[in-house]
């Protein structure tokens, strides 16, 4: 199974954990390790994830998908998967809370309910932010044949998720295309 692909928006990246080979996210550690990968990125997540949390960021994850799928095939995202979003959000509010210190105010994101909910709500309110991001007209699925992965393309002529991962393998398939009659 693949590593995880990092460094789209964290809610990109959460549909990600889902390429075609399998589920990056299928255990709490792998949920904890991939939690790491995003740090300074999600804020008011717990220290510690359970097996109840890593279902709620599956379900999280399943509604992104299911809009993001809508969006990319410029159909209306079903309303099930925006409500689903909704309850996330609602289940663990952020509330941003002054604090002085040596160096001045800082604003630090406290969740308010069940501790169970935070990872959920934090990655809920990730995708919200996505889908709001005027950025998200960019939206495409990488044009590897065996790649499902999403992206938001800097330049325009990106094709690929990663240019290392899916763009290297096209390159080499390509080449061998032109050239396997050539040695003969």
């Amino acid at each position: 199974m693949s590593e995880p692909l990092i460094g789209e928006p964290p809610a990109l990246d959460l549909v990600n954990t889902r390429p075609a080979d399998g589920d990056l996210l299928q255990t709490t550690g792998q949920l904890t390790r991939w939690l790491g990968l995003q740090a300074g990125r999600l804020h008011g997540l717990p220290g510690d994830v359970t097996a109840a949390d890593l279902a709620a960021v599956h379900a999280v994850r399943d509604h992104t998908a299911r809009i993001l799928e809508a969006l990319l095939a410029e159909r209306v995202p079903p309303t099930a998967a925006v409500d689903g979003l909704a309850a996330a959000q609602a289940a663990a509010p952020a509330v941003r809370t002054l604090e002085w210190g040596a160096d001045g105010f800082t604003a630090t994101v406290r969740r308010r309910g069940e501790p169970g909910t935070h990872v959920a709500a934090a990655l809920a309110d990730a995708a919200v932010d996505l889908l709001t991001d005027p950025a998200i007209a960019r939206l495409r699925q990488c044009a590897a044949d065996d790649c499902v992965l999403l992206f938001l393309p800097a330049h325009p002529r990106r094709q690929w998720c990663s240019p290392e991962r899916c763009g290297n393998r096209a390159r080499v398939a390509r080449y061998y295309q032109r050239h396997k009659g050539a040695g003969r």
